[in-house]
């Protein structure tokens, strides 16, 4: 049937490019959702009452006794419709973690959650502005719906930080972005 090596070839190369896009676009995420639960830390006032001398060795220094919530947005959507907020937890033993709240956004290859030093944008101008200055990827997006948890690196001072992008690295733009404000 396809006895021509030019046909031949030309349904090779025809298949390789399909193949391809396949893999680099991968459409049928669009289709599909990654659901994720995480239990997320409560943000507890932190009392003014001393702790038993007992509770702490008397070289230990003391801690606050609760979680604190350091910085808190709402997700706006840029190129795939983004909702949720985003929050910033300092934990009782001084580790901070980005706390994701009922996120809902599309699926999509090599979705990356970034912390960034840039303004949000909203429209097509905040697209691509979140890899222009600092940002710190804390990890790969766990799922595209639900809350999730992430720590951030001991070395990352989460007041260098104003905004959070579920950043598409594979196309270099942002699904959608928080405007990270102090509480």
């Amino acid at each position: 049937m396809f006895r021509s090596p030019v046909v031949r070839a030309g349904l090779a190369a025809a298949v390789v490019v399909v193949m391809l896009a396949l893999y680099w676009f991968q459409p049928w995420k669009l289709f599909t959702d990654t659901y994720v639960d995480e239990a997320v830390p409560h943000a507890v006032t932190t009392s003014a009452a001393p702790a038993p001398a007992s509770a702490t060795p008397a070289s230990a220094a003391p801690t606050p006794e609760g979680n604190t919530i350091l910085t808190v947005g709402e997700f706006i959507t840029h190129e795939h419709r983004t909702t949720g907020s985003a929050e910033i937890h300092r934990l009782a033993d001084g580790r901070h973690q980005l706390v994701i709240r009922d996120l809902n956004t599309s699926n999509g290859p090599d979705l990356r959650v970034w912390l960034t030093d840039q303004p949000v944008t909203r429209g097509v101008a905040g697209w691509r502005v979140f890899d222009d200055g600092e940002w710190v990827e804390l990890a790969r997006l766990k799922g595209n719906k639900g809350n999730q948890v992430y720590d951030l690196p001991a070395s990352v001072d989460p007041r260098d930080f104003r905004s959070v992008s579920i950043w598409c690295k594979r196309f270099a733009v942002s699904f959608g972005a928080a405007d990270l404000k102090g509480v």
